[in-house]
């Protein structure tokens, strides 16, 4: 996939507030000093005045943000996964989950792609944290399309959300016509009989490479591209999962409380089904190039492709 334009999801982030700020006058933005690097300095250098960098604090920043929220504003707050989930999960959950405010989380360096920065910074638990909290959408995109156009329905949509990038350029699938975003609505890929893979973030890409590859071995999968985990678009994986009897989750987060869990808990509900879990397994990450950290821990379309086989 070398002449595959490739983009991480944080620069559509950036980007996709610039839009917003144009077209809204409603819209501020919060910092923890990561501007460069969660990309709201390209917003803070359209409209200065309504960017505030809050400095490495980032539990008083969701409280102001929460505060600003309050007045009526939408604001987006904006840090590194692992420092906006869980550093300040209690102000997230208490000030802005428990009055429902309009504050949308744009939390960037998710997952162990972050790289060398190492297991510290690499959170992967954050997906799980984010789905306990009521009334909290959760959505995590597959690419700079989806990360634009995520970052648009946030701001529409009322309430909490908790929106995830990565700092790895990854490529560009949704780039067409017929691409459609809607909160809590999957898209299906490719169609098949024999194996149901759904997958999330970065890992849509890789899921597709994998299929194909399965394909070549006669084996016929669909792929799902599930871009909010919360709330879940039940229907479609429920169908899905009657329709080929297995299901795979693959997902660059734990396999527990993320993606995967939340496709069990309704498939143990409402459908029944064999279901093998990918994803980062109960581990802490290391420091490393983010490719090869991706292809360690198993989530890369070479891993997948065998795992399923396997299963399949």
């Amino acid at each position: 996939m070398s002449d595959v334009k490739k983009i991480a999801t944080r620069e559509g982030y950036g980007n996709a507030l610039v839009e917003l700020g144009r077209e809204h006058d409603d819209i501020v933005v919060l910092d923890a000093d990561l501007a460069g690097s969660t990309k709201t300095g390209v917003f803070k250098k359209a409209f200065p005045e309504r960017h505030v960098n809050c400095g490495i604090a980032e539990g008083n920043m969701m409280s102001v943000a929460a505060g600003i929220a309050a007045t009526g504003k939408k604001v987006f707050a904006s840090s590194f996964a692992m420092f906006a989930s869980g550093r300040a999960f209690e102000q997230v959950r208490n000030s802005i989950g428990y009055p429902h405010l309009n504050v949308k989380i744009g939390a960037t360096h998710a997952g162990i792609s972050v790289g060398e920065d190492g297991a510290t910074h690499q959170c992967n638990e954050d997906i799980a944290l984010m789905c306990m909290i009521p009334g909290m959408v959760v959505i995590n995109p597959a690419d700079d399309v989806e990360a634009k156009a995520a970052v648009k329905a946030a701001y529409e949509h009322e309430g909490p959300v908790y929106l995830r990038f990565g700092r790895l350029a990854v490529p560009v699938i949704n780039d067409n016509e017929e691409y459609k975003f809607e909160i809590g609505k999957g898209i299906v890929l490719r169609e098949g009989k024999d194996v149901t893979l759904i997958a999330t973030g970065l890992e849509v890409a890789e899921t597709i490479q994998a299929a194909e590859m399965l394909a070549a071995d006669g084996i016929d999968a669909t792929v799902i591209n599930i871009h909010t985990i919360k709330p879940l678009d039940e229907d479609l994986v429920v169908a899905a999962a009657k329709e080929t009897g297995k299901v795979v989750t693959i997902e660059e987060h734990s396999v527990i409380g993320g993606l995967g869990s939340a496709v069990c808990d309704v498939l143990a509900e409402k459908a029944p089904t064999k279901v093998m879990k990918i994803g980062v397994n109960d581990t802490f990450g290391e420091s490393g190039p983010a490719v090869a950290l991706i292809k360690k821990y198993g989530l890369d379309a070479e891993s997948i492709y065998n795992k399923v086989k396997a299963f399949v």
